[in-house]
């Protein structure tokens, strides 16, 4: 119990790293947070500071799940540390402590947690949501296919890759919460008024 606690937090204080505020803040020497879309993330540093800057924020944030996820691993072993420590480190880039509880929706450090825990269902699904942007250059469109993709393959097909049940409801939790960080997103995608990949905020 005591290697799954400390997983737990560590995975929730490299969660709360933002590299999209550091980079931010190195680079322009302002607070991501306040410009674009409001959010601190990848696609954000898109329309703020550019690809490069965006790519390295995207690497390093899928990495904070990937590092929670791994610890998880090397402390418990399959079960339950991995999935609680994943699922911390994606709460931790969306309220971070170090950020008063305000950063990102999550999708580049749940991309990380999930590509360790279920990389097979994560790779099909990860395919299917970089079409998706591919054809309507809408990200928050192939990141919900993402997430929903890879739950529903690991679910339906769990007894077949024989994964533990506590990854299936870290799916189900993770969906659900990344379904309501852009609950925003599917109204303005519902409205037609969504912003495309590339499109100023």
């Amino acid at each position: 119990m005591t290697t799954i606690i400390f997983s737990t937090v560590v995975g929730y204080l490299l969660g709360s790293i933002s590299f999209s505020y550091i980079i931010a803040k190195k680079i322009k020497k302002v607070d991501i947070r306040q410009h674009g879309s409001g959010n601190a993330g990848a696609t954000n540093t898109l329309r703020v500071l550019g690809v490069g800057p965006a790519i390295l924020v995207l690497l390093l944030d899928a990495l904070k799940g990937i590092i929670a996820v791994l610890l998880g691993f090397y402390l418990a072993g399959e079960g339950l540390a991995p999935a609680l420590a994943g699922l911390m480190a994606i709460i931790g880039h969306n309220w971070p402590i170090f950020l008063k509880f305000k950063g990102g929706k999550g999708v580049a450090t749940t991309i990380g947690v999930l590509a360790t825990l279920v990389f097979l269902p994560a790779l099909y699904a990860g395919i299917l949501g970089i079409v998706s942007i591919v054809i309507t250059r809408f990200v928050s469109l192939g990141s919900l296919i993402f997430l929903l993709g890879t739950t529903m393959i690991t679910v339906f097909f769990r007894d077949y890759f024989n994964y533990p049940i506590e990854y299936a409801y870290l799916l189900l939790i993770v969906t659900a919460l990344s379904f309501w960080r852009h609950r925003s997103n599917i109204l303005r995608l519902l409205k037609g008024t969504e912003s495309k990949i590339g499109q100023k905020a």
